[in-house]
């Protein structure tokens, strides 16, 4: 592919899955900094690799996959490991984000997955990717992709009731 087309490209996928993107790192890492890094690397990767991708997926799936390794990269990083990433609501800026209770109480218990299935729960149900395109950007089969859903829906369910319970 010719420069002049790649870099069309590029900006083509910029303006369709960069928010996207973005939405799914910063919910993977928990930090808009690293997110912000993540979908970088992301699309530096998919501009070098462009060339040997062979259409298996479509292109937003291809996206996600990377995006997913990087934060994979970033989250077994010596950094990452050796600092707190949770920060309370009451530590939020009151005009960045306005959360109910509800919505930190389901974010806490999705972050709190193992990330085999958080993986799943948000390319599933937080950037609505079908089972397929999931299984895609996973590398796993459909059935595995299901049982992973099947899996972090039940966790989510026991843990969302305990919470409920005490509400």
């Amino acid at each position: 592919m010719d420069h002049d087309r790649r870099r069309h490209w590029l900006e083509e996928a910029l303006n369709r899955y960069e928010e996207r993107l973005l939405r799914m790192c910063y919910s993977y890492l928990g930090d808009r900094s690293l997110a912000d890094d993540a979908v970088q690397e992301t699309f530096l990767k998919a501009w070098k690799s462009y060339g040997r991708f062979r259409g298996e997926s479509t292109e937003e799936t291809w996206l996600m996959r990377i995006a997913i390794n990087t934060c994979r990269d970033i989250r077994r990083g010596a950094w990452f490991r050796h600092i707190d990433m949770a920060v309370s609501l009451d530590q939020l800026d009151d005009r960045e984000v306005s959360f109910e209770a509800r919505d930190d109480a389901v974010t806490k218990a999705v972050m709190k997955l193992k990330p085999r299935l958080r993986e799943a729960v948000l390319l599933r149900w937080y950037q609505g990717l079908s089972a397929d395109e999931t299984a895609q950007a996973l590398g796993i089969s459909r059935s595995a992709a299901y049982e992973r859903l099947s899996r972090a829906q039940a966790i989510l369910k026991r843990e969302l009731e305990e919470w409920h319970n005490e509400v």
